[in-house]
């Protein structure tokens, strides 16, 4: 048995920031455009922009410039912020899953592990 955690951060009982939409950002850094990351995370394109439009309109910040096809084609990239966002999220998690591993470690699988006699 393990425990498992879905982490995430709100503003105001709004989602901002979770570890879905942190892959998301990954996913568009990896493939440089939004439509792409779509694709890797098996979404919808429009799913995937209204969610980096919530975060950036929750966040008051720019996370994806992008740019409008042409010539190029167009494209997507994080800014420094998202990047950032990323990494410290990430440690976060971590952390937070190991804490929660050593707790219950320490706190719920001994009572897992020997559960008391219901025999009546």
């Amino acid at each position: 048995m393990k425990p498992r955690l879905n982490l995430w951060l709100e503003v105001e009982g709004d989602v901002v920031f979770s570890i879905w939409r942190m892959q998301l950002l990954q996913a568009v850094a990896e493939t440089g455009s939004i439509s792409g990351a779509a694709a890797a995370m098996e979404t919808h394109y429009r799913t995937a922009w209204e969610k980096i439009n919530e975060m950036e309109t929750r966040l008051g910040k720019k996370l994806v410039d992008t740019q409008v096809g042409g010539q190029q084609g167009g494209g997507a990239q994080l800014t420094p912020l998202a990047q950032q966002l990323i990494t410290a999220f990430a440690q976060f998690s971590q952390e937070v899953e190991k804490e929660m591993q050593e707790w219950f470690t320490a706190v719920l699988a001994p009572v897992l592990a020997n559960p008391p006699n219901n025999s009546n």
